[in-house]
């Protein structure tokens, strides 16, 4: 039995969901086996039924249980859960993927971004026509720093993080910081202008077959490689989540061969009712080199996106690539800060989150394309 400690500062359901997963990694839950109905685990734990929902919907998006229409919801971990976790998936329509969206949703707070521009241009005045630093302004830097310990577990300091325009410039730089004497991998399917840009670069190009839980594990064969580019949440035109298992599996590849991973992670924003998500970075920070956009979390005409590297390659990056000046201009990062800062970003990504549950249990759950 799980013990909620109403004493403490954590929500219950998270306490709730951390339990289960530690026993479901444990061993003392099962591959395949059944978890206890929403309102017969509320009972046993002493909380509500949507306290249990928010525990149970994290541990499916994280690939620890898989939920069954009619059925409950069933643990499918570990290297020994490979068929439960292809049959149960089997039973789960995926919907098709849709055209790349143009436009910004219709509840994107428009006026509170008008607002937050006309404060800034108040406030810092001529100080906009500035020239940005190369990797980015530390006020912005700083403030993504703390959001992505809240909204990620990631620590990173703000001379790990880079800001960029766009995550296609990114790659790019990716690329040339490896340089070309070793092929790239990448997830097969995957976002065409990932391949686009390494092999604009000179680079070779190496797909990886997917599978339902991510890279099929066959493929993962040692290798002398640069990097090896994935998407763990929601992969790009496959719709692949990649699982906890195969999360480590990553990761546990990478560190033996000696392999960097880059983590594309446009959109496990909206990912889970919670605001902490792991993300490969949070579990081998060393290893992993991180890509963030805003132009899925916020707009398209929003071309900033953010890379975080790992400490040990900062300074291989100030050496070969110091000299780039920053491609977005003061303005735009000013703002951006201000919205992350006062709030109005979790606040605005809470509420999609919240819409697409109820999108989703309608069954008018849609796919987007990676921005």
């Amino acid at each position: 039995m799980i013990h909620i400690e109403r004493s403490r500062k954590e929500s219950a359901y998270l306490q709730l969901y951390r339990g289960l997963r530690e026993e479901i990694e444990e061993g003392a839950r099962k591959a395949g086996s059944r978890l206890p109905s929403r309102r017969s685990m509320a009972e046993e734990a002493g909380v509500s039924v949507i306290t249990v929902d928010h525990a149970y919907d994290i541990l499916q998006d994280e690939g620890y249980i898989v939920g069954i229409p009619k059925s409950g919801y069933y643990v499918c971990f570990g290297a020994e859960a490979d068929g439960w976790r292809t049959r149960l998936r089997t039973e789960q329509a995926r919907p098709a993927a849709d055209p790349p969206i143009r436009d910004a949703p219709e509840d994107f707070p428009f006026t509170v971004l008008a607002r937050v521009m006309r404060n800034v241009l108040s406030v810092q005045d001529r100080r906009i026509l500035a020239k940005s630093p190369g990797t980015g302004m530390d006020a912005l830097k700083e403030t993504l720093s703390l959001y992505l310990m809240r909204s990620r577990g990631m620590q990173a300091g703000k001379e790990q993080i880079l800001i960029g325009a766009g995550a296609e410039y990114l790659y790019g730089l990716v690329a040339q910081l490896f340089g070309r004497d070793r092929p790239y991998l990448t997830e097969s399917p995957c976002y065409g202008k990932i391949t686009g840009v390494y092999r604009a670069f000179g680079a070779e190009v190496i797909g990886l077959p997917m599978g339902d839980e991510g890279i099929d594990s066959a493929a993962l064969r040692p290798m002398d490689a640069a990097v090896l580019h994935v998407t763990p949440y929601n992969s790009y035109p496959s719709g692949v989540t990649a699982s906890a298992s195969k999360r480590r599996e990553y990761i546990r590849w990478a560190a033996e061969n000696r392999v960097y991973l880059v983590e594309d992670d446009y959109d496990s924003e909206f990912a889970a009712p919670s605001r902490r998500i792991d993300t490969l970075y949070s579990q081998a920070p060393g290893r992993v080199i991180y890509i963030g956009t805003f132009t899925k979390s916020l707009a398209p005409s929003i071309r900033m996106a953010y890379m975080v590297l790992p400490e040990a390659l900062v300074p291989l990056f100030e050496e070969k690539l110091g000299f780039y000046s920053c491609t977005v201009p003061v303005y735009d990062q000013l703002v951006l800060e201000a919205f992350i800062r006062e709030g109005h970003l979790e606040r605005y990504i809470a509420s999609r989150r919240r819409k697409n549950r109820k999108e989703a249990g309608k069954g008018g759950g849609v796919r987007e394309a990676q921005p």
